[in-house]
């Protein structure tokens, strides 16, 4: 979503910038009456605060439902070195600047359901 040389000159600048305008297309596809999944998480860097204030600002007048896909932290960290294309901190470093206090819709452990069980129990919890 970013060119390469702009992630290296100020990553969270550029990525926030970004993040602001897939909401408002989300937004865009919600009021054409498509629903839209957006895959993401809700960070609290300086360059982006409140993000999710400003996610629930821009989709105000449009359905919206979060859900939290997560697993315990020893475990994403153990799945990010298999991944070989991750560093073994990230979970933890993404997990620090999380914003607090988020309303899920629902919630699914990875580490307890497969994904087509989570999807399977997502789809039941919103749309059943």
């Amino acid at each position: 979503m970013v060119g390469e040389n702009y992630l290296r000159k100020n990553y969270w600048k550029y990525l926030s910038e970004v993040i602001i305008m897939m909401y408002h297309t989300a937004k865009l596809y919600s009021d054409m009456g498509k629903n839209v999944l957006v895959d993401g998480i809700l960070t609290e860097r300086e360059e982006i605060k409140p993000h999710y204030r400003q996610l629930l600002e821009i989709l105000k007048d449009n359905p919206l439902d979060i859900v939290e896909v997560f697993c315990p932290l020893e475990i994403c960290r153990q799945r990010n070195i298999i991944r070989g294309d991750r560093y073994e901190t990230q979970s933890q470093e993404q997990y620090d600047l999380m914003a607090g206090n988020i309303k899920y819709s629902t919630r699914v452990d990875t580490s307890i359901y497969s994904p087509g069980e989570c999807a399977e129990k997502i789809i039941c919890e919103l749309f059943n």
